[in-house]
């Protein structure tokens, strides 16, 4: 069994599904945690004593810098963990007809956020003996192209390519960064899924795809967020300590389809 004693996380999306799921795994498991999240935290992590939580818009330029600062604040200089979680969807739209605007969206939080956040923690982990570890929360749709709109997948398949290049080029500094990616998971973007706002004409292509996944389209039928949560402590921890640039589908073998 691995552990996360000691063991400082920053952890985006704590607010609901994965990122919840994560900050309370790994606060039982003995970390401590700063969460972040555009959304409210819930109130039973805020009275942790090895928990923060700051509300803010990740999108924002000087957030990045901020995070990090404040975490350094409530828990010395040292951080060992980053879990890149905050994501959101698009409409499932194809090129052809999607908006601009949630193309922009899309991109910028799924991919670009992820980027500059990983950018000033291994700033911090280059100064580490020890290093540290990125785990960011792709998708399956980051590694084929038939199950999401346009936007979503070209963020996700960014992000794959991401953690690669992390991996690669801070290996010998000791940082590790792999990426897991769920199917279908009963989290806060899947419960909020407006259909009508989908693209219909796109929605048609995907939906045999989607349906081999989750035939009866019930969220019983579908992932835990803790089960995410668990492939996550375990790559954040000295266990995996030879596991750097996986991407690892966490989809009840979908992505072999």
């Amino acid at each position: 069994m691995f552990s996360l004693t000691n063991k400082v996380s920053i952890i985006t999306g704590a607010s609901s599904g994965i990122g919840l799921a994560a900050a309370e795994l790994f606060l039982k498991l003995g970390a401590s945690v700063y969460g972040v999240d555009i959304s409210p935290v819930a109130s039973r992590l805020e009275r942790h004593e090895r928990f923060r939580f700051q509300q803010l818009d990740l999108r924002q330029r000087s957030s990045p810098p901020a995070v990090v600062e404040d975490c350094q604040q409530a828990f010395g200089k040292r951080i060992d963990v980053l879990l890149n979680v905050a994501g959101v969807m698009d409409t499932f739209a194809s090129v052809d007809s999607m908006d601009p605007t949630v193309w922009e969206r899309v991109l910028a939080i799924n991919l670009t956020v992820p980027a500059l956040l990983s950018g000033q923690v291994v700033n911090v982990f280059k100064e580490q003996p020890s290093g540290g570890s990125i785990v960011n929360v792709a998708s399956v749709a980051g590694i084929r192209g038939g199950v999401s709109g346009a936007a979503y997948t070209a963020s996700k398949h960014g992000l794959v390519g991401l953690t690669k290049n992390i991996a690669w080029r801070f290996n010998r500094e000791r940082i590790r960064c792999n990426a897991i990616c769920p199917g279908g998971f009963a989290t806060g973007i899947t419960n909020s899924l407006d259909m009508s706002k989908i693209d219909p004409a796109a929605w048609e292509t995907l939906a045999p795809i989607q349906a081999l996944h989750a035939p009866d389209k019930t969220l019983e039928s579908m992932a835990q967020p803790e089960e995410a949560a668990n492939l996550m402590a375990f790559l954040a921890s000295d266990a995996a300590k030879e596991i750097n640039g996986a991407v690892i589908p966490i989809d009840r073998a979908w992505s072999t389809i």
